[in-house]
């Protein structure tokens, strides 16, 4: 791994976390190369981690082992068939980390034969503790699949999917997900204020316990309907809590919720023109 060269096209939040969890993972800041037309961007990253630099996609791409795509999803057509002939010619892995952009359109844009990984990262990896899911074209060897997963769990873990479709799933589940939690935290700080807790302290408590919960849940070999039982006693306070979210249908409104995200996401994939 530490001998691959790799370019990264585009150095926006995502590519700049992938950019430094693979140097705190050891990887050579000379095997790393980065090309943006925003001068500026490329700068500050290229100044901040010492990689290499171009303002140019074909020479950024004309030595690398792997190319990470992470240009916004509407300029991924003119970009992917911008480097075309360069990817042709040397064959390494494409690992795209735009959203929505299926396997068949980059295979339309960079010629057949290209072995090419679809990732679906979340916003989390911008501090290390991201969750990727990830899709192997049937052009990945797996060889080509390991460094595609060492490169993705540079900023936190990593899931294979078998079937392309279920990159619209982790997009409705890790993808989107952030943002549920964050939407319970604001409700449960908001119902703490109406319960008498001044807006810092009920912030406070909300965030330390949502963290706590979390490391319970990923440190424990049980799974999270075990533990929510363990501490819910019977006729006690979370018991009543409990009641309430059931009552109001909380499985339901998630499952209807999710079921969203990721039908929104396939709308999106299908819009997409090829050319």
């Amino acid at each position: 791994m530490r001998d691959t060269t790799i370019a990264f096209i585009g150095t926006g939040n995502m590519a700049g976390a992938l950019i430094r969890g693979l140097l705190q993972d050891g990887h050579p800041a000379d095997r790393i190369i980065a090309a943006d037309p925003d001068m500026d961007k490329l700068a500050a990253i290229c100044g901040e981690s010492g990689i290499n630099s171009s303002s140019d996609n074909n020479a950024a791409v004309a030595g690398a082992d792997v190319i990470v795509l992470a240009v916004k999803p509407q300029i991924m057509a003119d970009v992917a068939q911008g480097i075309a002939a360069s990817v042709q010619q040397h064959r390494p892995l494409v690992v795209s980390i735009a959203a929505g952009i299926p396997v068949r359109h980059l295979e339309h844009w960079l010629g057949h034969g290209i072995a090419i990984v679809r990732t679906m990262p979340n916003t989390p990896a911008m501090l290390q503790t991201g969750a990727t899911g990830l899709f192997a074209g049937e052009h990945v060897s797996e060889e080509q699949r390991n460094l595609a997963e060492s490169i993705m769990r540079a900023v936190g873990i990593t899931v294979w999917v078998d079937r392309e479709g279920l990159i619209d799933a982790v997009t409705a589940v890790s993808g989107s997900g952030p943002a549920y939690f964050f939407l319970f935290m604001e409700e449960m700080i908001r119902a703490a204020g109406a319960l008498g807790l001044d807006e810092q302290d009920a912030s406070l408590l909300t965030l330390q316990t949502a963290l706590g919960a979390a490391r319970m849940a990923l440190e424990s070999n049980d799974p999270p309907a075990t533990l929510r039982a363990r501490v819910t006693s019977p006729g006690g306070t979370t018991e009543r809590a409990i009641r309430v979210f059931e009552e109001e249908g909380l499985e339901q409104l998630v499952k209807r919720a999710m079921t969203a995200a990721r039908d929104r996401s396939i709308e999106l994939s299908s819009q997409l023109p090829e050319d």
